[in-house]
């Protein structure tokens, strides 16, 4: 399959939006980013071996490739719209393509994200994505508004996706297919398939002082947000909120320890005043997201805890 025919494949495969003058053809694409809205702009790149194992099926990597960037986005309050994509393939296979934009235009399609442009090289399996979108001037959510006294929250059940890769290493789970154990399972849809919280991330406009996505962990990703802020974050792990599928896979240590260091899960951790706790719970509700607080920002510096040990978290350099 030669370089141009698999271009025009996924070409194929992108939607339009108004605001794309010129998407995938030329040597640019051409954009209209709508008056009052600042870009956002994030970009990931995902290797065979290190953020998935070689093994997983490539709709699963067409899914995830794009769900770690709109993650970005929605930490932003930002409303995704267009990106280019960059394949690095050890061999141009039209039923890995096919099956690869399956996963990547679905939640493209879910959200009107729009891919543009990109590249295709020869190599070893890599991916990568651009990401822009759209967040009104002024509106949106950083890493350093949190307040002394302002709450921590978590969205969802982090620490599964986590679960999933620690099972898999141990040969108790197998990626590339269904689980006959239910708990199973769901750890491994959402290793696989993991939700970016676009939706939460713009109700919080205006109601967070600052934002996250849990890609590396809890502790390290709630790190950054202390130390970008100028303070310290004190955890209740009690609060920590441990999904039944996860305790039915580990005993609460261990459970804790994929919550707090695991990362993958693109869950949101997100700081906001007292006041807003009513509110937050009136949009957990209309999301049908579960939001936990979880603890709570303080001066100082770092993450602390009862039994928290280190800033954990994945590092691509470490060691």
């Amino acid at each position: 399959m030669a370089e141009f025919a698999l271009i025009d494949r996924i070409r194929a495969r992108s939607g339009a939006r108004a605001d794309v003058v010129l998407g995938i053809g030329d040597d640019a694409a051409l954009l209209q980013p709508a008056a009052g809205q600042w870009l956002a702009v994030t970009a990931d790149t995902l290797n065979a071996g290190v953020h998935f194992p070689v093994e997983t099926e490539p709709a699963d990597i067409g899914w995830k490739t794009l769900a770690v960037n709109l993650s970005d986005l929605a930490a932003m309050g930002a409303e995704p719209c267009w990106g280019t994509l960059a394949l690095s393939l050890p061999q141009a296979d039209a039923g890995w393509i096919d099956a690869f934009a399956d996963g990547f235009f679905a939640l493209a399609d879910l959200h009107d994200w729009r891919l543009v442009g990109g590249d295709t090289t020869r190599g070893s399996l890599s991916l990568s994505v651009t990401a822009f979108g759209q967040v009104p001037h002024g509106a949106a959510l950083r890493r350093d508004g949190a307040q002394v006294g302002d709450d921590i929250w978590i969205s969802g059940t982090p620490g599964e996706a986590a679960a999933a890769l620690r099972l898999w290493q141990r040969g108790a789970l197998a990626v590339e297919r269904a689980a006959a154990d239910a708990g199973h399972e769901q750890l491994r849809q959402r290793l696989l398939r993991p939700t970016p919280r676009v939706a939460l991330g713009l109700a919080l406009r205006g109601i967070a002082s600052a934002a996250v996505d849990v890609s590396d962990g809890l502790l390290a990703d709630l790190g950054h947000i202390a130390a970008r802020s100028g303070m310290g974050a004190q955890l209740a792990l009690d609060a920590l909120p441990l999904s039944a599928a996860l305790r039915g896979s580990f005993d609460e240590e261990q459970a804790r320890d994929c919550v707090l260091r695991g990362g993958d899960d693109y869950e949101l951790c997100f700081t906001a005043a007292p006041s807003r706790r009513s509110v937050l719970q009136v949009l957990a509700d209309q999301l049908q997201l579960p939001l936990t607080r979880i603890g709570v920002m303080q001066a100082g510096s770092g993450v602390q805890g009862d039994g928290v040990q280190g800033p954990g978290g994945y590092q691509h350099f470490a060691g």
